[in-house]
């Protein structure tokens, strides 16, 4: 079910002038009236004075949210990708400009805009919600110039993204074709893409002259990857390849939809082959070449962050960045030590429901290794698991308005991941529709390997990836009205994913987890969170090996050996990503207890969930300082 989307800062911002109202009569009211009397002059006075007050704050904000969203068009216009990714057509013939030159362009230019944004705006005079997109987009500055030094030392191809997937998946799913023009678009596309590759590439060598490298498995999966972009026709012979399919079945659309003819059809095939094999391929080509000749300069055994040049700072920015937090790596490994002692008391409550014999070791091998928690290894388990899924999804969703005042418009599909970019153990994950509904939201799974993934999982990651996690979250922002347009694209990690596993226990209490086991896989969703903290921190801060992160995985959860050590690889290539979870769930379950706590009686669940989320993406620190708000204005009121 669908609801037409409200803002929820606008009856705040009625609320606050009707209390003002409400306040100046009641001061009139209990003073003498006449003429005479000085405390009703004075009352009056003050009555005046805060209408006046409210109506500057809201004049000021409104006009600062028309001048940021002058600056996120600016801002825009340096990423054609972005622009798509809205469903907008603007630049629909251009890439990204990749280069460290573009990189450092737009972050002086972020600069300058807050220079300007403080010059021109009395912070003072801002409504609570101007001052939360004033500070927002303050942050947003602070965070990418903190970054700035160690730009060489993010990776710039691994297995788990890159530009060598990205932009062929970028095409084939996100550039949308209905007319001749945007077909031309996507065969400029073609050749913008390799321009962009080399680009990447030219970033990946001068970190490598840095002596800042991926582990050796990144580059053996990227140049897999990057073989099977360029693998068929027309690159060499076989079947078509993905992208070679793609352009002929949107060309093929076209002339059955009359709006080409064959003549013209004819011409965009051979245009679209021609950029193929005469521009992308030699990029692919020069990627591949270098990856295979720098290959003998990584290292077999994989080291993490503090092994680079700056790594302990670098290790130390990224906590900053995907946390939004000022925690120490020591501060963050503890805490997640506590949380999987915690979170392993109550897997033992269910051991012993479901009447195990053995330990919970013996139990963690039981859920491995028994066929009856895996679907088979087949076209018919591939497809069950995604009925399955979908099943779950209808379940909850019907749930939804109990706990939600907030809904999106968005669609959800579900689909499996592209042939090219698959590979065994990857993480399901999700893409964002178009603001305006035109595109879905995408739950992507992958699929090449079904030993990989429980069924006892599976349930936990649909209400992480789809509804009440991401495609709920990013979809309601994309939608906000009445904010500044850059606030319904913002993204943190920590707010976003923290909220996808505040949702995966949210699912519990909204009564889904009926089967214990999965049960069991949700509290073995939250371990693996846990683990995290322990294991990413471990690899970054601690000097841990490849090898000890995985058997610490295996001890303490019942997460497959494959899928452990898919994961452990992912954070050696996204140093402090793997953090944002679970600090970012246990903000939003601090802030929850909290306004429980205050407001007892008056507490509203759906209330609470849209405050989290009508305000978009946020920072911890600004999301508890919005929380709070909202708890006063309801003891206010």
């Amino acid at each position: 079910m669908t609801l037409k989307l409200r803002n929820p800062l606008v009856p705040s911002l009625l609320a606050l002038a009707i209390l003002s109202g409400c306040q100046g009569d009641e001061a009139a009211q209990t003073s003498p009236v006449t003429p005479q009397s000085e405390s009703a002059v004075v009352a009056d006075a003050k009555t005046q004075a805060g209408s006046a007050t409210v109506a500057d704050s809201e004049v000021e904000t409104a006009r600062l949210t028309d001048w940021l969203d002058t600056k996120y068009e600016e801002e825009l216009q340096f990423s054609p990708i972005q622009l798509t990714f809205l469903g907008r057509k603007d630049l629909n013939g251009k890439i990204d400009d990749l280069s460290e030159a573009a990189e450092l362009k737009q972050l002086e230019w972020r600069a300058a805009t807050v220079q300007e944004l403080k010059e021109k705006f009395d912070y003072s005079k801002l409504t609570a919600a101007g001052k939360e997109s004033y500070d927002l987009w303050v942050f947003q500055y602070e965070e990418a110039k903190a970054a700035e030094p160690f730009k060489r030392n993010s990776y710039i191809f691994h297995q788990m993204s890159g530009p060598h997937t990205l932009l062929p998946t970028f095409l084939i799913s996100f550039h949308k074709v209905d007319d001749e023009q945007s077909m031309r678009a996507y065969i400029s596309r073609i050749g913008e893409s390799a321009r962009a590759l080399g680009q990447s590439l030219e970033r990946a060598q001068l970190a490598a002259k840095d002596g800042i490298r991926p582990p050796r498995f990144a580059y053996e999966a990227t140049i897999e990857q990057s073989r099977k972009v360029i693998a068929g026709q027309p690159f060499g012979t076989g079947e078509d390849s993905p992208l070679w399919a793609d352009a002929k079945q949107k060309i093929a659309a076209l002339q059955e939809g009359g709006k080409i003819n064959a003549e013209t059809a004819a011409d965009l095939q051979q245009q679209a082959r021609d950029a193929l094999t005469g521009k992308l391929q030699p990029a692919y080509d020069a990627l591949i070449s270098w990856l295979d000749q720098d290959l003998e300069n990584t290292t077999a055994e994989a080291k993490g962050a503090s092994s680079l040049p700056n790594g302990d700072d670098f290790y130390g920015v990224q906590l900053a960045k995907y946390t939004t937090l000022g925690l120490s790596a020591d501060e963050v490994h503890q805490i997640g030590l506590d949380e999987v002692a915690r979170i392993q008391k109550e897997m033992e409550a269910i051991r012993e429901q479901v009447k195990f014999a053995g330990d919970q070791q013996a139990f963690f091998k039981f859920l491995r290794e028994d066929e009856q928690f895996y679907y088979p290894n087949t076209d018919e388990g591939r497809q069950g698991y995604l009925d399955d899924t979908r099943a779950f999804l209808d379940e909850i969703e019907e749930k939804l308005p109990e706990y939600f005042g907030l809904l999106p418009k968005a669609k959800l599909e579900v689909k499996r991941v592209e042939s090219f970019r698959e590979e065994d153990g990857g993480a399901q994950h999700y893409y964002p529709g178009t603001p305006d509904g035109s595109r879905p939201g995408t739950y992507y799974v992958h699929m090449s390997d079904m030993g990989s993934y429980s069924k006892t999982d599976m349930e936990t990651t649909a209400y992480h990836e789809g509804n009440p996690g991401h495609h709920m979250q990013i979809s309601i922002a994309q939608e906000l009205t009445g904010v500044p347009q850059f606030r319904t694209q913002a993204g943190f990690s920590v707010y976003a994913e923290g909220w996808a596993l505040y949702s995966e226990s949210l699912a519990k209490e909204m009564g889904q987890f009926k089967d214990p086991y999965k049960d069991f896989g949700r509290l073995t969703a939250e371990i693996w969170r846990a683990i995290r903290l322990v294991v990413d921190t471990g690899l970054h801060a601690k000097g841990w090996s490849e090898e000890q992160a995985v058997q610490y995985f295996l001890d303490n959860s019942a997460v497959p050996e494959g899928a452990a050590r898919s994961e452990v690889r992912r954070y050696l290539v996204w140093p402090g990503q793997a953090t944002s979870y679970k600090m970012g769930m246990l903000k939003i379950q601090e802030l929850r207890g909290k306004a429980e706590q205050e407001l007892g009686d008056q507490f509203d669940i759906r209330t609470f969930h849209d405050t989290i989320l009508g305000g978009g993406a946020l920072p911890l620190p600004l999301l508890e300082k919005r929380v709070n708000n909202w708890i006063a204005s309801v003891k206010q009121a």
